[in-house]
């Protein structure tokens, strides 16, 4: 029984999810299961792919998607789950920019969306299904439709 106290205890401290920041390098945690998959069709060149997407399953059910850069930055994250991901670790320096964004709009109604000049985001949901994502456009390559990242 104390193995048991113990091993739950240790399990308590580490981290359920890793993900980057936006703006990052992508997130390596050895707690997440985390798969990587060409953006593009697998007849095109690995030298041609304009990024990888990296899919994190993290605490609660929520699936989180980071969009990679061969230059090892993170242009893009989607998110979609039961609950809200943990937005100041998701955004990272750009997590004061949500947080104006959700303060201008008025609580309830609706998605909240904001898209200034450097910093892009939708997010909407209610309680057991919320989804999003956020971008910074001055990173996002020529050929990729935000509007198809998932």
């Amino acid at each position: 029984m104390n193995f048991v106290k113990v091993a739950l205890g240790i399990a308590s401290m580490l981290p359920l999810a890793s993900y980057a920041a936006l703006g990052g390098a992508p997130g390596m945690g050895a707690a997440s299961q985390s798969l990587l998959r060409s953006a593009v069709s697998l007849d095109t060149p690995a030298a041609a792919t304009p990024y990888t997407m990296r899919a994190t399953y993290g605490a609660g059910g929520v699936t989180i998607h980071e969009y990679v850069l061969p230059s090892n930055v993170v242009f893009a994250v989607t998110w979609q789950g039961p609950v809200r991901p943990d937005m100041s670790a998701l955004l990272g320096s750009y997590f004061p920019n949500f947080t104006n964004a959700a303060a201008e709009r008025a609580r309830g109604v609706g998605p909240m969306i904001e898209h200034n000049g450097d910093f892009h985001i939708e997010s909407a949901g209610r309680a057991g299904r919320f989804f999003g994502k956020a971008y910074l456009p001055r990173l996002v390559p020529a050929t990729v439709r935000v509007e198809q990242l998932q």
